[in-house]
């Protein structure tokens, strides 16, 4: 057979950043998997055809993987393992740019199969760095390709980015829909299957995000029985992450403790920095805004920006930590330090997801009612209105309202008496 199939497996297998241990799982050992990527060991008809399932492949494309290895072939593997490399050394521009190239080398060679998972993965990239409307109309291509049409895997995993692509753009709706629809549709999958992981953990976030929390904890307990802690210790420490923040954000105090510990616990900074910078970021972002304003709050917190200063993230990263600070800040009191850190984040508001900026707007709105600048207040305050509305975030939407209602009674009680308005609630 040549080694033609084992450089196809290890390029398929690296573009849905699989360790060797997490395709093989149960059936197959790291060491057999890696036999086969350099094709030490021929597979069997069975072993391809099981691999193929793991990896969601449209049947057709394993047909040409007995093909010796063209000089196409190798500067698609090749261009492949830059994009990996990229995305590892976290720059994603560059990365989105291989796997463009990967993807190009792949069409003319007519491996549809290898041309849809590689502009998958540039469409990652777009994603990670922030180019949201060239991500969708990338993945919005993919779904509507034959080949999503073919492999539920690969229509699921359409789905998912097209839910989290519209949860970005504030389009809490359409991203319920999308990832409904890939849930449903990856019931037809093995179980455990990472892509299942995927679209419950896209469905969950938004429906959380819509405030739809007690559908999104049921979708949890779906979430937790899919993952097997000791085969994939990392992923399971993911899945520990968004169950507690689902729980913080349900005011369940005691679950989201225990689920956020038990992600700490399988997280690690050595193996992943951003990913933990990630994980304190949102823990300490549901606990204030479950109100929880503690020691262990303020770690987080603290974690979070040492984290982010390392690995230097996107601008809307450096602005949801800075939010989460200034959310601190008003909690414990400090209003001036709120407003002032919070006007430095509403001038960069344009970096952040449409419905992160109406939160942005909103607590500045109720910081300047706190201080006492009502007429300023009532101007972030009607813009939060307006942003949440468009999201389709009701329960943000009567926050807003009930902020503004507040300042304008007190300021028609000032006008009746003829005396200044004094802070409301």
């Amino acid at each position: 057979m040549g080694n033609g199939f084992g450089e196809k497996l290890r390029a398929e297998r690296l573009e849905r950043g699989l360790t060797q241990a997490e395709l093989g799982k149960d059936l197959y050992s790291p060491s057999y998997i890696s036999l086969l990527e350099t094709g030490r060991r021929e597979p069997t008809a069975e072993v391809i055809e099981e691999l193929a399932r793991r990896l969601e492949l449209a049947p057709k494309a394993m047909e040409a993987w007995s093909h010796p290895v063209s000089d196409t072939d190798a500067e698609y593997v090749l261009a492949g393992l830059y994009a990996r490399q990229a995305w590892d050394l976290r720059d994603y521009p560059l990365a989105a740019s291989h796997a463009a190239t990967a993807a190009r080398l792949a069409l003319e060679a007519k491996n549809i199969s290898a041309w849809w998972n590689m502009s998958y993965m540039q469409a990652e990239c777009m994603l990670k760095h922030g180019d949201v409307s060239d991500c969708r109309q990338l993945v919005e291509k993919l779904y509507e390709h034959p080949m999503a049409r073919e492999s539920v895997g690969l229509a699921v995993r359409a789905l998912q980015m097209l839910a989290v692509v519209c949860q970005r753009e504030g389009q809490l709706t359409m991203a319920v829909d999308h990832a409904l629809q890939a849930v449903n549709l990856a019931d037809q999958l093995p179980k455990s299957s990472t892509i299942i992981v995927g679209a419950l953990r896209a469905l969950i976030g938004a429906l959380a995000e819509s405030g739809r929390l007690d559908e999104a904890w049921r979708y949890c307990q779906d979430l937790h029985l899919e993952v097997d802690e000791k085969a994939m210790p990392q992923l399971a420490g993911e899945v520990a992450w968004v169950i507690g923040n689902v729980a913080f954000m349900r005011h369940d105090y005691v679950e989201g403790v225990k689920h956020h510990e038990r992600a700490s616990k399988l997280l690690s900074p050595a193996n992943d920095i951003e990913l933990w910078a990630r994980f304190n970021k949102a823990s300490a972002a549901v606990r204030l805004q479950s109100g929880i304003v503690e020691p262990e709050t303020l770690s987080s917190i603290e974690r979070a920006e040492l984290a982010f200063s390392i690995v230097s993230g996107m601008k809307s990263d450096q602005l949801e930590v800075a939010f989460i600070r200034a959310r601190w800040l008003y909690l414990t009191g400090d209003i001036v330090a709120a407003v002032e850190k919070l006007r430095e984040i509403h001038a960069e508001r344009s970096a952040l997801a449409k419905h992160t900026a109406g939160e942005v707007s909103l607590l500045l709105g109720k910081s300047l009612k706190a201080a006492g600048e009502f007429d300023e207040a009532l101007v972030h305050l009607q813009e939060a209105q307006k942003a949440f509305s468009a999201a389709g975030v009701g329960d943000r939407v009567q926050q807003a309202l009930d902020a503004i209602l507040e300042i304008k009674l007190a300021q028609q009680r000032a006008s009746s008496t003829g005396k200044p308005a004094k802070q409301a609630g």
